[in-house]
C-alpha cells in the first residue's frame, strides 16, 4: 500500500473509532427508547450515521486501491483507538489489559502489512 493509501485507511479507521463514541453518547441521550422520535430527533445518532455512512464509502475507494489482507487489519486498531476516546471524552476507565492487547494488536498489523 503506498502512504497515501494507508493514511487514507487509517482515517477510516479513525472515523469509525470516532462513530462509536457518537453511538454511545446517542445511547446516553435516548431517554425513552421506545419513542421513535428520541431516535430520529437525537443529533448523537444523526452524526454517528452520517460519519458511518461517509467512511463507508471512503473505505470503498480504499478497497478499491489495496488488497483486502492488507487494509483490513488496519480495521484492528479500532479495538484500541474507541476505548483511548472513551477514556479521553467520556471519562471511561482505560484498563492495562486493553493496552496490551492493543499493544498486540499493533504487532500483528506490522506483521501484515511486512507481509504484503
Amino acid at each position: 500500500m503506498t502512504a497515501f493509501v494507508t493514511s487514507i485507511t487509517i482515517l477510516c479507521v479513525l472515523g469509525i473509532s470516532l462513530g462509536q463514541i457518537l453511538f454511545k453518547k446517542a445511547a446516553g441521550a435516548i431517554t425513552d427508547a421506545t419513542q421513535w422520535q428520541h431516535w430520529v430527533f437525537n443529533g448523537w445518532l444523526m452524526a454517528a450515521l452520517v460519519l458511518y455512512g461517509i467512511t463507508t464509502l471512503v473505505w470503498i475507494w480504499v478497497l478499491r486501491h489495496a488488497p483486502l489482507h492488507l487494509a483490513y487489519p488496519f480495521m484492528a486498531l479500532a479495538f484500541l483507538i474507541v476505548p483511548c476516546l472513551g477514556w479521553l471524552f467520556l471519562g471511561e476507565t482505560l484498563r492495562w489489559p486493553t493496552l496490551a492487547g492493543g499493544l498486540l494488536i499493533l504487532l500483528g498489523i506490522a506483521l501484515a502489512a511486512r507481509s504484503g
